[in-house]
């Protein structure tokens, strides 16, 4: 996951044509101003300091009337928390700017095991991200619907349709907010929180859990749908998963 496939630069460039990826692209602009157009006409500003992440398959232009530069990174299989389009605001001090300039320099340095940094680097880079874009303002509502699914999402009993139908708002009205501000749906990350922590524990060096220990801290109580989730999320099943960490370590 979030294994790094192309690092590149612009220097002052004022058009890039339509195009996609196969994979995520994270791009830091490092100068000036501009915009992407994506497919459905959607427009991003953004400026000196900002990142704009794109996902996979999606098609975009990037323009500017002064010019802009920027670092621009693509990554397979980013383990990101939204499937839409995303700019994020980097912090006054510029970590997430030195996290792109060491793996600009690494991807097109030859040191032995530079591999290793690559892969640090750009998990790095992933969770500056989530952190980041978390960080941003959320209306009272959809607050409110996170912090409830991450205190609960490890018990297996819990609800999350209940909870949302307990609220003074409709269920398609918050479930539609909560999709316009956090860029997924609530179920979808409730599931995001539960796959996240399943990662954690099947890749502990120690392995003092087995499957169905872990699928019941994640809040799943049948092993057998666990595994099913955790394979369309990561592409293999939790016991493979944790026999290619240990294969790796």
């Amino acid at each position: 996951m979030n294994d790094v496939v192309y690092v590149g630069k612009h220097l002052r460039t004022y058009s890039v044509a339509e195009h996609s990826h196969d994979n995520w692209e994270f791009v830091y602009c490092t100068g000036g101003t501009g915009e992407f157009v994506i497919e459905d006409k959607t427009t991003i500003h953004y400026s000196s300091g900002e990142v704009v992440i794109l996902p996979p398959h999606i098609s975009h232009t990037n323009t500017s009337a002064k010019g802009f530069t920027n670092i621009h990174v693509r990554i397979a299989d980013a383990t990101l928390p939204f499937k839409n389009p995303t700019r994020i605001v980097d912090d006054n001090d510029k970590h997430v700017l030195g996290a792109f300039e060491d793996i600009f320099y690494y991807f097109n340095n030859n040191m032995e095991k530079r591999q290793l940094l690559l892969s640090a680097l750009s998990n790095l880079i992933v969770n500056y991200v989530i952190a980041l874009q978390n960080d941003k303002q959320l209306s009272k509502a959809v607050e409110e619907i996170k912090s409830d699914i991450v205190r609960n999402f490890p018990d297996c009993t819990y609800e999350l349709d209940e909870y949302l139908k307990s609220l003074p708002f409709s269920y398609d009205y918050l479930r539609k907010l909560f999709k316009n501000e956090m860029g997924i749906t609530p179920h979808a990350y409730l599931t995001h929180m539960r796959m996240q922590t399943a990662e954690k524990l099947l890749s502990s060096l120690d392995h003092e859990y087995n499957v169905t220990k872990v699928a019941s801290m994640c809040g799943y109580d049948e092993p057998l749908y666990f595994s099913r989730v955790f394979k369309k999320h990561f592409g293999c099943s939790p016991i493979n998963y944790m026999k290619r960490h240990t294969t790796n370590n």
